[in-house]
């Protein structure tokens, strides 16, 4: 696909049903996009668990089409939900003749679409945000396999695939794809927002983990991790932000090892908020089993922030040990716990922080970003 700036593609995007955590990335995807064609149709798919407010900003106002997917708790009738919201979007692919590309935001098995945009003749291009393979293995639902499955499907039947790293097509098994892959992400800063306004020797002793509480984020691991990171360090908080499946059983952790008040759990924290919590942390911990490139990681790395890391997903591609990061070799307690210690105690941690702060301005700006989607399209 050939375009220029004066005659640019007919853009379409859709996602699969999103929680409050896609949101955001999903909207910034949209809106660097836009910038290529302000004019690009968008359905949205928002989940039981995901409030409105992420699309009431006014640059968003415009959405095609909003379409409420409801969970279910039976096996079946989530098979039939989904069935739904599949017939749903696929007719508002069928009502948007205007667009001939369609890119599938993180694709969770949306199988109806993909063919109803193939039938159409339309270009079809998978963002993948994550290895579903990996969390579908942690979390062994019935539904997620069959989504899997799907999703597999969807892969051999697009016409590109995108990700974020080469490191990625090994990591995610993505070989038999490799030749319709290419390289982009959809990650940019707002760098006036996230920015340092605490100097990180004026912050308070506290380290924190921000996201969803799900298995896949080894968030459970941090939490059992916390009694030999605290036991030396009576001076040290701990933030655990975030909601999910997880919380329950992280407060029952929490009270069983006797540092409930040691421990803040504020829910799920609203974008708009991050930067003063992040201005707060000495250490953001990311002990996750699988990633795609987090949002939280650059953001907590704009505002000064020092991130320890599993190396998983692109983090490795941004994070170097002890350079511009901390990385871990897994997430267990114990090695979570001793790299804590060894980033708290690092006596280079200011130039580190400042090091990770250098390199997202330099690699995370709008307009680099939008450039490179530019350079997509036309490879297409």
């Amino acid at each position: 696909m050939t375009n220029s700036d004066s005659n640019p593609p007919n853009i379409g995007v859709l996602s699969c049903p999103m929680g409050e955590a896609n949101i955001q990335p999903f909207m910034n995807l949209v809106g660097l996009l836009r910038q290529i064609n302000p004019k690009i149709a968008v359905i949205a798919v928002h989940d039981e668990f995901s409030s409105m407010s992420g699309f009431q900003n006014d640059d968003f106002s415009n959405i095609s089409e909003i379409i409420h997917h409801s969970g279910s708790t039976t096996f079946l009738s989530r098979v039939g939900s989904y069935l739904r919201t599949q017939v749903m979007i696929s007719i508002r692919l069928l009502l948007s003749p205007r667009s001939d590309l369609w890119l599938f935001y993180i694709d969770n098995g949306l199988i109806l679409p993909m063919i109803t945009a193939k039938l159409l003749r339309r270009n079809t291009l998978i963002v993948l945000g994550g290895s579903q393979e990996r969390e579908v293995r942690l979390k062994g639902s019935k539904i997620g396999r069959v989504a899997y499955a799907l999703a597999r499907i969807n892969l051999r039947l697009c016409n590109s695939i995108i990700v974020y790293s080469p490191r990625l097509i090994t990591e995610w098994h993505l070989e038999p794809y490799r030749h319709k892959i290419l390289i982009a992400h959809r990650h940019f800063l707002d760098f006036e927002t996230f920015t340092v306004t605490t100097p990180l020797p004026d912050r308070p002793p506290l380290i924190g983990y921000i996201g969803r509480l799900s298995g896949e984020k080894g968030v459970q691991h941090f939490a059992r991790a916390l009694p030999a990171i605290l036991s030396d360090r009576p001076d040290l908080r701990v933030l655990i932000g975030g909601d999910g499946e997880l919380k329950d059983s992280i407060v029952a952790t929490l009270q069983d090892e006797g540092f409930t008040a040691r421990v803040d759990l504020p829910g799920w924290i609203p974008h708009d908020d991050l930067p003063g919590y992040l201005n707060q942390l000495r250490l953001l911990v990311l002990p996750s089993y699988t990633e795609g490139l987090p949002n939280i990681m650059l953001e907590a790395m704009a505002c000064g922030t020092p991130v320890l890391a599993t190396p998983v997903g692109a983090i490795p591609d941004v994070i170097v040990d002890g350079m511009t990061g901390f990385i871990m070799e897994d997430n267990h307690p114990e090695c979570i716990a001793e790299n804590v210690v060894r980033a708290l105690n690092s006596p280079d941690l200011e130039k580190i922080a400042e090091a990770g702060r250098r390199f997202v301005g330099e690699n995370f700006t709008f307009e680099r970003v939008v450039e490179r989607w530019k350079e997509v399209l036309e490879e297409l």
